[in-house]
């Protein structure tokens, strides 16, 4: 036998190399696309932190507004440690729980009750309000009203508070729940509609409490 057709025999015997054997070649061809695949988790969990914290700040800025009261001025509504999720988008209306700036100039945020809107004439005549003329119930005083003689609201009208006959174009006039110890539109005079940053409609905390803050539930 040749030692030509050994050669031959030998080739075509499907013989494997040792580093062929071992996966030497496959693992230099690997090891990139291992590296490659590495650093496009990475950019993509990156990406994903980046796209979260802007849709945080979009929502926190433009949207909805965690607020935690501190205070007895809305009680019952509201009481200290209250936590509050505020609506930035919707519009205020009467009766309406909103927050804004302390008018003092101080880093405080106030929480009060829309009771005027523009264009109104607010009375307070024995304990009752009138709203151009009309008397309006508050349901939400009720609980403080129950088995209590105290006033809670001074007699006053608009004009001997403020001077101003009906409730400025583009500004509110607020008052607290809890008026026997609320600093509010009594003293502070009318809030900008500008100085608004939010109606709080849900409450998310305590747990016993949490849902929509029931409106005052009296026709207008």
């Amino acid at each position: 036998m040749s030692f030509g057709n050994k050669n031959h025999d030998y080739q075509d015997s499907g013989f494997v190399s040792r580093n062929e054997r071992f996966g030497v070649e496959q693992k230099k061809d690997i090891q990139p696309e291992k590296r490659g695949g590495f650093f496009r988790e990475a950019l993509s969990l990156l990406l994903s932190v980046a796209i979260a914290f802007v849709l945080f700040v979009v929502i926190r800025t433009y949207l909805f507004y965690p607020f935690q009261v501190v205070g007895d001025s809305m009680v019952p509504t509201l009481e200290t440690g209250d936590r509050l999720i505020l609506n930035k988008l919707a519009e205020v209306d009467r009766f309406d729980i909103v927050v804004f700036p302390a008018p003092d100039g101080t880093d405080e945020e106030y929480v009060k009750r829309v009771i005027g809107l523009p264009g109104d004439e607010i009375t307070y005549f024995q304990d009752e309000l009138y709203i151009n003329g009309e008397k309006v119930t508050e349901h939400y005083l009720e609980a403080l009203k129950e088995g209590s003689n105290q006033t809670l609201t001074g007699d006053f009208t608009l004009f001997s508070l403020t001077g101003e006959m009906a409730v400025p174009e583009d500004m509110y006039f607020v008052l607290g729940d809890n008026r026997v110890v609320s600093k509010d539109s009594r003293v502070f005079g009318f809030i900008p509609a500008a100085q608004i940053e939010g109606t709080a409609d849900l409450r998310l905390w305590p747990l016993n409490k949490i849902g929509i803050i029931a409106d005052n539930g009296a026709e207008e």
